[in-house]
């Protein structure tokens, strides 16, 4: 059995490669591993994510969809820090369309970055992982997985999407020592929605109200329960998709 002491240095060691780190929960997640003693590599299409270069973090600019990229991301952990023991799938888009306005290249934008980009560095990173016999996948899923928001067709699309993937890939790596998990997150104060409404951030923390906790998350909240299901503490959690969405799902439910 692993130990499974809490520590704040729970992740020490270990190498992580984020996907979509260059803002909100992507760039929370990985200055948080990289703070309690991780080597980092933070992967995003925004050349901004060049800020977060330091020692023991390496900066990636890459489109997660793009062919090549994954494996890219997965050679560059292994070379620069001679291992990958954690992969977060955080990269992410939303597009606000009703689903008969919403064109074919709406839907494949959404569905590109938030599934088969998460799809594809799973695959590489469970390569690196099972020939080890050990790491752990974390993907940002959403409550959105579970229930039906109009506008956001595609969106609650491939958040369903995702959960699945989490649970069966979940089945297939644990009996080579990885574990996959993901967390349905709610309302978190990221520049999500900046791409179509100016008031992006100020629409997510007001929207956030209406959970029962009264407001929405700050993008830290979200990477503490990264950090821990990326850890030996959360040993015996496989396949969950683990619910941080300030009651919201309850309430729903």
């Amino acid at each position: 059995m692993p130990n499974v002491a809490s520590s704040l240095n729970e992740v020490e060691g270990k190498v992580a490669l984020v996907t979509g780190a260059a803002s909100g929960i992507g760039r929370a997640v990985a200055e948080l591993l990289h703070a309690r003693g991780a080597k980092v590599v933070a992967e995003d299409i925004d050349p901004a994510v060049k800020e977060l270069e330091r020692d023991g973090l390496i900066a990636l600019t890459a489109d997660v969809t793009a062919d090549g990229s994954a494996e890219k991301a997965v050679a560059l952990a292994v070379d620069r820090f001679g291992t990958l023991d954690i992969l977060v799938n955080n990269a992410g888009r939303i597009i606000y369309k009703e689903l008969v306005e919403m064109t074919r290249d709406d839907w494949n934008w959404q569905m590109e970055t938030n599934v088969t980009g998460a799809f594809l560095h799973s695959r590489e990173a469970a390569k690196a992982m099972i020939a080890k016999k050990s790491g752990a996948i974390v993907n940002i899923a959403s409550y959105a997985s579970y229930f039906a928001f109009p506008g956001i067709s595609a969106y609650t699309a491939s958040k369903g999407a995702l959960a699945q993937l989490t649970r069966t890939q979940a089945l297939e790596a644990i009996k080579h020592g990885v574990r996959v998990n993901a967390i349905g997150v709610g309302d978190v104060v990221t520049n999500l929605l900046n791409h179509f409404r100016k008031d992006g951030r100020e629409f997510l923390a007001e929207h956030g109200t209406k959970a029962p906790i009264g407001r929405a998350a700050d993008p830290a909240e979200i990477a503490e329960i990264v950090a821990f299901l990326a850890s030996d503490r959360a040993s015996f959690i496989v396949g969950s998709v683990v619910m941080a969405d300030g009651g919201m799902s309850v309430a729903i439910g």
